[in-house]
């Protein structure tokens, strides 16, 4: 009798599924053009994945998300902020592998297990491309270096994408989620903001526009070696939306490894 019943327990958490999905939703940025506000100036982002499902409690992911992430200095209430008068927009490209775990026991097809919340965690490479807007036009920003680097930063970076979610089965086939992810980054420059005003006497800018986008206070000209940005924080960035994947029909597995 017990050997029955733990053999029907591996019948049951052990089998293989394999979907390919599609995500619609938002992104948006936390950072020094915009501190605190969550979902301020979102922007339209969407993705695809591949999800395998070894276990009713876990997944893995992998996938691609894109959208644009924005701040702008001009639509805070802070003085220093309006007095600062930056703005940027950058398009994001990520490559992620993530690995989810289910507070309840889940399966695609299975009236049993058809709703749960749960928690992911990964890895993902991510790149970016920081524009300012001056009149109708968008200059790019990390070739001007707009703080007096001496070296440009890199576009590609490393984050740590994690948040919450929830999905449920909607047919024998299809199962729908909603999810919300931050993503935690290691560079302060996605908004191209982080340090102080240079100065053009020591790190002479590259060209006239180096120096238009550098300061574009009330005071410009009069800030140099003054605060920019805050070095002290990176900057974050988010997805969040609903999600609709389709369970793929691969050939079953023998038959001690498979749950009808």
């Amino acid at each position: 009798m017990m050997t029955s019943q733990l053999f029907s327990q591996a019948k049951r958490r052990n089998f293989r599924q394999h979907e390919v999905g599609i995500m619609i939703g938002g992104a948006y940025y936390i950072g020094d053009l915009n501190p605190r506000k969550h979902f301020n100036l979102t922007q339209p982002a969407a993705g695809v994945f591949y999800r395998f499902t070894p276990n009713y409690r876990y997944a893995f992911r992998g996938g691609i998300n894109w959208g644009n992430v924005m701040g702008d200095d001009s639509q805070s209430e802070d003085a220093d902020q309006l007095q600062r008068n930056l703005n940027f927009k950058s398009q994001i490209i990520e490559f992620n592998a993530i690995a989810e775990f289910n507070f309840l026991e889940y399966r695609i097809s299975n009236d049993k297990y058809k709703f749960t919340t749960f928690l992911f965690l990964g890895i993902d490479v991510f790149n970016f491309k920081p524009r300012a807007q001056v009149g109708n036009y968008w200059l790019e920003l990390q070739p001007l270096k707009t703080e007096g680097q001496s070296k440009a930063y890199k576009l590609t970076q490393v984050s740590i994408p994690f948040g919450i979610g929830a999905k449920m089965n909607v047919s024998k086939k299809v199962g729908i989620g909603i999810e919300w992810g931050p993503r935690k980054t290691f560079t302060d420059y996605l908004d191209d903001v982080s340090g102080t005003y240079p100065d053009p006497l020591i790190t002479p800018f590259s060209s006239s526009k180096s120096a238009s986008l550098s300061d574009r206070s009330k005071n410009a000209g009069n800030n140099i070696n003054k605060q920019r940005g805050n070095p002290r924080t990176k900057d974050w960035y988010f997805f969040f939306g609903i999600t609709l994947n389709i369970k793929l029909n691969f050939k079953a597995p023998p038959c001690y490894a498979y749950d009808h």
